[in-house]
């Protein structure tokens, strides 16, 4: 067994992570996701957070025009506005406008052959998706915190190592809260969190990396067990085990068919998406200075302590509550979240604004948790 050394400073360290080709092939199959991977990837290391990508929700890596937040709207009338018009001429594709004539082109070039029920079904398909590249790459620069203890975390459950990186699609290695209520580094909701975590009022295991990626492993060996396959263990993770053994027993045991075939209530852009996402994420992890430039990984945490992580308190602070810690304005890049912390008093302590953390972190209100890291500069 490979040791890992206490830093991921190296490319090379990242690709002995990967050093079994063959087995990774047999444990993670691609074979008829190959669009949905390369679009992945683009949209992890090609579109930023300022880039909207329009394309269709199901073939997805049929991409039609890129908008910003302005002009995005214009964008998506356009495109179905080419469509409308590629979907009633199409006896003559020569004589296409100039909007039009590029993005027949491109449906071409994805191997699809134009005819109206597909064009009414692209139609209703457009769909828009925001680039992560800096998300992503922070993620990258984060997992130096985690990879080591998480990998090793996987195999004590007979789990792939390269699961360590699934966090690097559910929350990029951050404490996140998810507009679906999911919370922590693994991204746990409070129904999965307590078959194998402590959720409570008071504690709530989910914001330990360290706890939460054990119930992740035990999470994604169960899953195992019951479908057979870690590409079906994985897409569980995203859409729950029930309804990938409803998946299973509608149309057999492989994802591409499944994503192909499948209309479960809940199955939708998210699940049919989830293990292509995460095969692009382990190919840019290792490839990832082609992509983002020379990386110096974070330090990697210490062990989880000893006690659980207690959930923040909602009620308003008194003179009594424990104040932040003490720390070197100079040096901090990070602050962990301490039990009766708030943002605005990290804020003072660390002469920024709260709206500055809230955008380096990317939080969508000022509530914090204990335990969540927040970056800092």
């Amino acid at each position: 067994m490979v040791r890992w050394g206490r830093y991921l400073l190296q490319s090379t360290i990242v690709l002995v992570f990967f050093a079994a080709p063959a087995f990774a092939e047999t444990v993670f199959p691609a074979e008829g996701l190959e669009a949905r991977i390369e679009f992945w990837k683009q949209v992890f290391t090609n579109y930023g957070a300022d880039d909207i990508v329009i394309h269709d929700r199901f073939h997805v890596n049929l991409i039609y025009s890129v908008a910003t937040d302005d002009t995005v709207d214009a964008r998506v009338r356009s495109v179905k506005q080419a469509l409308t018009e590629i979907r009633d001429t199409l006896e003559t594709p020569e004589r296409l406008s100039d909007a039009a004539a590029p993005i027949y082109q491109a449906i071409v070039d994805q191997g699809l052959d134009p005819s109206e029920a597909l064009l009414n079904n692209l139609l209703d398909q457009v769909h828009t998706q925001r680039g992560v590249k800096e998300r992503f790459r922070n993620g990258v620069i984060r997992s130096g915190r985690y990879v080591d203890s998480f990998r090793k975390i996987m195999d004590d459950h007979e789990v792939p190592a390269e699961c360590a990186l699934l966090p690097l699609v559910e929350s990029s290695y951050e404490n996140a809260r998810s507009s679906a209520a999911a919370v922590g580094v693994w991204q746990f909701t409070r129904a999965t969190g307590r078959e194998y975590l402590r959720v409570s009022g008071r504690i709530d295991e989910r914001l330990d990396p360290v706890k939460s990626a054990q119930a992740a492993g035990k999470l994604l060996r169960d899953n195992y067990n019951k479908l057979g396959s870690w590409p079906l263990a994985l897409t569980a993770y995203n859409h729950g085990r029930g309804g990938m053994l409803r998946a299973v027993s509608e149309h057999g045991s492989n994802l591409t068919t499944i994503i192909s075939d499948y209309r479960g209530p809940v199955f939708g852009y998210a699940s049919m998406n989830f293990y292509a996402e995460f095969l692009a994420a382990i190919d840019v992890y290792a490839h990832y200075q082609q992509y983002f430039g020379t990386l110096t990984f974070d330090r990697a945490l210490g062990q989880s302590t000893a006690k659980p992580v207690v959930a923040a308190a909602r009620t308003t602070r008194t003179a009594t509550s424990q104040a932040p810690a003490r720390v070197s304005r100079a040096k901090t890049t990070s602050y962990t979240v301490r039990r009766g912390d708030t943002l605005a008093q990290i804020a003072r302590e660390l002469r920024t604004s709260i709206r500055s953390l809230m955008a380096q972190n990317r939080l969508a209100s000022p509530t914090i948790y204990a335990g969540q890291v927040l970056l800092v500069r």
